[in-house]
């Protein structure tokens, strides 16, 4: 049963997904976590894979980047595919001054300046949140490290207004990324669950500590980890 954006059939992919935004994170995930990992999409470079941890069914796709993006593939494989729960493993800006360059930050929920999730409840302010039993999950396995709390998604990467990164800290925003809002907005669409894992990349407020662009594809472990503990809670 393909999907304009998905070619696979019903049962192709496992009750839960592991969703980077990179397609080749997503490959790189499948060779070195999934066991007989065996490739179920490349649609427009998509790339999506399936196979088993420990004997339980997984499946690893990316989702491109931002929230049209994930929202296409989050729907699709909530409605078409019987998904059950997708935990995006990414990474975001740090805010807070409470997180490092290499922490584990977990979105229990994600505030965003996108319409995306507006003309989801018209008149209601939508509030975009995890599934509680994923963040549980997650921490528990993240340890020390992690920092459970708000995050934002935006639309915009490089256009900033002035002075908002310094009152979302503020607020308590952990740090920014580009997809959690939406999909947390799809979940509740189809009462199906969801989760932002993400590895702390690099400061907003202090690039000091900013990660490399390799660092960036390969300290994730942790952020792993804790989505693979979410996956199978």
């Amino acid at each position: 049963m393909a999907t304009p954006h998905i070619a696979a059939e019903r049962g192709d992919f496992a009750p839960a997904v592991l969703m980077p935004g990179d397609p080749l994170r997503a490959k790189r995930i499948a060779e070195t976590v999934l066991e007989d990992a065996r490739q179920v999409n490349n649609v427009r470079g998509m790339l999506a894979y399936t196979g088993t941890v420990d004997g339980k069914p997984l499946s690893v796709m990316g989702s491109g980047m931002g929230q049209p993006s994930i929202t296409i593939y989050a729907t699709e494989l909530f409605s078409q595919f019987d998904v059950e729960r997708i935990i995006r493993v990414g990474t975001c800006g740090g805010l807070s001054p409470k997180v490092k360059v290499g922490d584990v930050v977990i979105g229990v929920g994600a505030h965003t300046e996108s319409a995306m999730n507006v003309p989801r409840l018209p008149g209601v302010h939508f509030s975009a949140v995890a599934s509680y039993n994923l963040v549980a999950a997650a921490a528990q396995r993240a340890g020390a490290n992690a920092h459970v709390g708000t995050i934002i998604s935006r639309d915009h990467f490089y256009l900033t207004p002035e002075g908002q990164n310094e009152r979302l800290a503020r607020y308590g925003v952990l740090g920014v990324e580009m997809e959690a809002a939406a999909l947390y907005g799809v979940a509740a669409e189809f009462d199906k669950e969801a989760l932002a894992v993400l590895t702390v990349s690099d400061n907003l407020l202090d690039s000091s500590e900013d990660m490399s662009s390799a660092e960036r594809e390969t300290l994730f472990e942790k952020a792993l980890d804790a989505a693979l503990a979410a996956a199978f809670c």
